[in-house]
């Protein structure tokens, strides 16, 4: 990029336009392709247009991160470049003081994971007001909706973020809700598991070869019943805070480690690493 003083302004702004960019997509690989494209746009616009240089690209990151976003969920299946971050397990025997300090740590990855099982409006007004302080009727004119209705989809999205804070009982909810799902699976009980599952919930599975993402009550719940028959042992833990189960083979291998995301006593995500390369490389507690 030349040093010219259209690049050196678009410079200042990279980091935030970053900032943006990753928190709608979950995928840094995405965030840089996506600022990328903005500087492109930017320089084959008039720039004496432009009264308001960081409004004006926020919008445009924020509307190409909107129809990536529209793009992945359109699909059924779609492969990620990015690795998922780092997961932190423990053992969960219940409510416990210390759960809270794991919780703390997570706070990061812990809403980004719920961010996932936002829509794509729901997340780009939520992200954009919230994290990034942009007003409402710009955030409108972004949706090509009414400013009122910006609002409706922060707050929608607000109440499923917060849904993760752990209110008084929360985490004896979200742990039955759980249960409930790995029992109905064993079961091979289809109508209990799409009454767990949010109607939108997303499976995002980390296999050998690739990140696979799975939209939909259906379909997750087709697939549940084969997963849960392939495990001899599983027991609760907390991937990240979340509440969770890591599950071995008869040999004592692990086999996955699951994260729910429980929103309003439906699981609205699952995350799963099934990659044996990757379950040898975390600090997993063996089966007891």
């Amino acid at each position: 990029m030349s040093s010219t003083p259209m690049a050196e302004a678009f410079e200042s702004q990279r980091d935030r336009l970053r900032a943006v960019a990753h928190r709608m997509l979950g995928s840094h690989a995405d965030a840089e392709d996506v600022v990328q494209e903005a500087w492109l746009r930017l320089s084959r616009q008039d720039t004496a247009t432009i009264d308001n240089l960081a409004g004006w690209l926020t919008t445009v990151v924020a509307r190409i991160s909107l129809d990536v976003l529209r793009t992945r969920r359109a699909r059924t299946e779609v492969l990620l470049d990015d690795q998922p971050p780092g997961f932190v397990v423990t053992l969960d025997d219940g409510p416990a003081p210390e759960e809270d300090a794991v919780l703390a740590d997570s706070v990061g990855l812990a809403l980004l994971v719920v961010l996932e099982s936002l829509r794509p409006d729901e997340r780009l007004a939520f992200v954009l007001h919230d994290l990034f302080a942009v007003p409402f009727d710009e955030i409108g004119k972004i949706l090509g909706r009414s400013t009122d209705a910006a609002k409706m989809l922060a707050s929608r999205a607000r109440r499923k973020v917060r849904a993760t804070e752990r209110p008084a009982g929360a985490g004896r909810e979200r742990r039955e809700v759980v249960q409930a799902f790995l029992a109905a699976a064993r079961r091979g009980d289809f109508e209990e598991l799409l009454r767990l599952l949010d109607p939108e919930v997303k499976l995002t599975v980390d296999t050998p070869t690739g990140v696979v993402v799975v939209l939909g009550a259906t379909k997750v719940a087709a697939g549940a019943r084969p997963a849960a028959d392939t495990t001899a042992l599983s027991r609760a833990v907390l991937v990240n805070g979340l509440p969770g189960v890591i599950a071995w083979r008869e040999d004592g291998t692990p086999f996955s480690v699951l994260a729910f995301t429980v929103t309003e006593g439906r699981i609205t995500a699952i995350t799963a690493i099934v990659d044996p390369a990757k379950l040898a490389r975390m600090d997993l507690p063996g089966p007891v």
